[in-house]
């Protein structure tokens, strides 16, 4: 068997590949790594037959969508799963065949409605329902837990003491676990009356993650993070420095049009010199009236330069070609000691 686990973070991702058919599955992969994964898979030669998700992660954005994608490779998750870019979905008991590897799901809500557990020999993949020394929360929406204690108790800790435990998740640098040694030895699982296991995860105070909507919005639907539409946008974009606009600015330049797409408030307590006022929530409705001339030089800006890139994005797919946006935005202007207009 190949093995590879891939932290992120305190996130754990894990190539699993059989050494002599090279077939491969990718558990819990992050979006910021499709690359670096992509490059293991190519270099040790593998044919990627699953990406698996082994549930709707709240705290930062699957990889699935785009390594399923880019590879050919089907999502797995959950039948519960309300991702719409799930190819194949597991019910409880169903096996996956990775050459001559065997993947059994357990069925394990609790932390999510669609947390699921895989089994492979002599280790179980156990998402964020078992971690090492601690369990998945379920305060999260779908969490739940007395599902949470049924998955544990009744299912994903019967199985033998020796089987390797490698959760989703571990932010102290370790790698794995054993059933064995969490039954001994996790705090939360010293709870085993059901009462007293539910009152213990119910009075938890616990912060939410950093990303939770965005993350929950995208790992639900599909869609894109903010961040990769930022990615996306900039690829397309060329960009003006700070040093050159002052430079047009100070020679009072014809040939540019500053829009500057902040809100009303922002605009009216500085701005460029010579910058016209389009806010981005408007631009589509009005760019026709405000920017007659599709030909023009035209560069965006906004407070810290993301909006003014997305802006300036959009003005290139309506057609105005020479669209560019300014680097480092208005705070970059301002704390270079350029002037401002009120």
């Amino acid at each position: 068997m190949l093995f590879e686990q891939i932290a992120t973070g305190g996130c754990q991702s894990y190539l699993v590949g059989c050494s002599s058919t090279r077939a491969a599955v990718l558990i819990d992969p992050e979006l910021s790594r499709v690359r670096e994964y992509r490059g293991h898979i190519n270099q040790l030669g593998l044919d990627l037959r699953y990406v698996i998700d082994t549930h709707t992660h709240a705290d930062h954005f699957s990889g699935g969508r785009e390594l399923g994608k880019a590879l050919d490779a089907p999502v797995v998750m959950h039948r519960l799963s309300p991702a719409p870019h799930a190819a194949l979905r597991l019910d409880d008991g169903d096996m996956l065949i990775v050459g001559e590897l065997r993947l059994q799901a357990l069925h394990t809500p609790g932390h999510t409605r669609d947390s699921m557990c895989l089994v492979m020999s002599d280790r179980v993949f156990t998402g964020d329902t078992l971690l090492i020394g601690g369990t998945g929360r379920s305060d999260l929406p779908t969490g739940d837990p007395h599902e949470l204690y049924e998955s544990l108790f009744e299912k994903l800790l019967t199985l033998p003491p020796e089987t390797l435990v490698f959760p989703a998740h571990d932010y102290k640098g370790r790698s794995h676990s054993t059933i064995g040694a969490e039954i001994a030895d996790n705090p939360r699982l010293q709870k085993r009356d059901r009462a007293d296991f539910v009152a213990m995860m119910q009075s938890l105070d616990l912060s939410a993650p950093t990303h939770l909507t965005e993350a929950l919005r995208t790992n639900m639907t599909g869609a894109k993070p903010v961040s990769q539409l930022l990615a996306e946008a900039a690829a397309k974009l060329p960009f003006m420095s700070l040093a050159e606009l002052a430079l047009r600015v100070g020679g009072n330049s014809r040939d540019l049009v500053i829009l500057d797409v902040r809100e009303k408030d922002a605009f009216e307590a500085g701005h460029i010199p010579g910058a016209i006022h389009l806010p981005r929530g408007q631009l589509e409705l009005r760019v026709n009236s405000e920017l007659p001339d599709p030909t023009a030089k035209i560069l965006t800006c906004c407070e810290f330069g993301k909006i003014s890139t997305l802006a300036a994005a959009t003005l290139r797919e309506l057609g105005y070609l020479r669209a560019t946006a300014l680097e480092g935005g208005l705070k970059g202007w301002r704390d270079a000691g350029h002037p401002l207009t009120v």
